[in-house]
Formats: structure tokens, C-alpha cells, sequence
């Protein structure tokens, strides 16, 4: 089971999801037609260990950068290097960092310059999907009823679900009990409570959900090409309702102090 966080354990993650967000906010900017995956690497990097943090992947399994960035196709962790990025891509960014031992885990998809319409609307469908998971994240509620929610958004507009990889449990470790599946029926798995820390990530493909994982070892595609995008945020569980942790905690603190 998930571990309940304590509200001082909840500030150092909060501290390491701010890092997170804030990097991803340069590496959106900075994702622009002509530069190569690995430069956006190195922005990551610097960033994270100026603000006084360590880079959460690097190394993690054996995984050799900073930043997974998975293009147009690619699903998650692929791994940075001489590729350039070009007009119409989109590019899924995941960045995970450490803070006095807690970690902070967040995921974007961003468009490099201009992009189809319906790369736009697949963006947009798989954010939604995440806030319509996390506006489930209350005591109470079921693990399962987020990955319902995420499952049924997308499939709604005409969209498949990745089953092979989940978002988890977060906190002194990277990836914790529970697994968060992106499927599944509601009213089922773990019960939310107060001080879980969870990592919600819906990976959501244009095609099929079929995924195959390339010879590098680490990067997963949508097995027949179609476009694919990756949304992620931290979240804790308290008792008014979700914090997603790399924002001020939205509520009144003497209550989560004490709760």
C-alpha cells in the first residue's frame, strides 16, 4: 500500500514538483524546430541541480538521461540525443527530480511550432483526461475510479488507452504502491486516503493501444505509428480534495496540518 505522507514530507515533495514544473516550463519553451533532443537535456539537467535538487531518472534502471522525450509516436522514455526536432512534431516530456530525499514526477506533450489540428486536439483530450482523474483524488475514492475516468474521456473522442505502462504511488521513492492503470472499472483496486501521494500519467494514442518497446531498450512506440501523448502531475490526497503538488496548496493548512 501507498504510504501517507506527513505535511512536512508533503513540503519537500511540493519543493521537488515546483523543480519539476518549472524546468518543464523551459524545456517547452525551448523545444523549438532545429534543436536537438540532447541540448533540452542538458537545459534539464542544469536547471534541477541549480535549484539544488538531483535529477530523478538519470541513472534510475540504468536509464542514461535526465529527460525521457518521446516524439510524435514514440509514447514514453525515449531517450535524448542528435535528433533534431522539426516543425509539427509534438514531444512528450518527462522529468522526475529528488529533494532531501522525496520526489516529484510531472509529464507534458508539447507542440513544436505548428502542429495538426488533430495533434492539437489529441494534446487537449489527454490533458483532460489527467484533470478529470485528478479531480477524483479524494478520501474515499478508488483507484480504480481515476483510471475509469481517464479510460472513458478518451474514449470518447475516438481514442485508445496504453496499457502497458501506469502511473504509481510516489514519495521517497520513485515508483510506490499503488499502480494507477489509465482503464479500468470504477469502484475498484485501493481506497484513497489522506497523505497518499500518487503520480497520474494517461498515455493516450490516436491508433490502437498496442505498444512495442525499440531495440534501445527503453523506447516505447504505438505499435502501428499512430500519434500518441503523455500528460503527469503529483498529487496528494487530503481531506478537502486533490493538491497536485507542484502548486500552493489550495486549501486551509491548519486543517491538513492536523487532519
Amino acid at each position: 500500500m501507498s504510504v501517507q505522507k506527513s505535511w512536512d514530507e508533503l513540503q519537500k515533495m511540493h519543493r521537488a514538483c515546483r523543480i519539476v514544473v518549472d524546468t518543464l516550463d523551459a524545456l517547452s519553451e525551448a523545444a523549438r524546430p532545429g534543436v536537438k533532443t540532447k541540448e533540452l537535456d542538458r537545459i534539464a539537467r542544469e536547471r534541477i541541480e541549480k535549484a539544488g535538487a538531483r535529477p530523478a531518472f538519470l541513472g534510475y534502471r540504468g536509464y542514461p538521461a535526465t529527460v525521457c522525450i518521446s516524439i510524435n509516436e514514440q509514447v514514453v522514455h525515449g531517450i535524448p540525443g542528435e535528433r533534431r526536432l522539426e516543425d509539427g512534431d509534438i514531444v512528450g516530456l518527462d522529468l522526475g527530480c529528488i529533494v532531501e530525499g522525496y520526489f516529484g514526477d510531472a509529464a507534458r506533450t508539447v507542440a513544436v511550432a505548428e502542429v495538426s489540428p488533430q495533434a492539437r486536439r489529441l494534446m487537449r483530450v489527454t490533458d483532460e483526461a489527467l484533470q478529470a482523474a485528478i479531480a477524483l483524488c479524494r478520501p474515499g475514492s478508488r483507484v480504480g475510479d481515476l483510471g475509469h475516468a481517464v479510460q472513458r474521456h478518451a474514449e470518447a473522442h475516438g481514442y485508445s488507452v496504453v496499457r502497458e505502462f501506469v502511473g504509481h504511488g510516489i514519495g521517497t521513492s520513485l515508483h510506490e504502491e499503488p499502480q494507477v492503470p489509465n482503464y479500468g472499472p470504477a469502484g475498484r483496486r485501493e481506497r484513497l486516503s489522506h497523505g497518499m501521494c500518487l503520480a497520474i500519467e494517461p498515455m493516450i494514442n490516436v491508433g490502437g493501444s498496442e505498444v512495442r518497446v525499440l531495440d534501445d531498450g527503453w523506447t516505447a512506440v504505438t505499435a502501428d505509428g499512430s500519434l500518441s501523448a503523455h500528460y503527469e502531475l503529483t498529487v496528494a490526497v487530503m481531506p478537502e480534495g486533490p493538491w497536485i503538488l507542484s502548486e500552493p496548496y489550495p486549501y486551509d493548512r491548519a486543517q491538513a496540518v492536523n487532519a
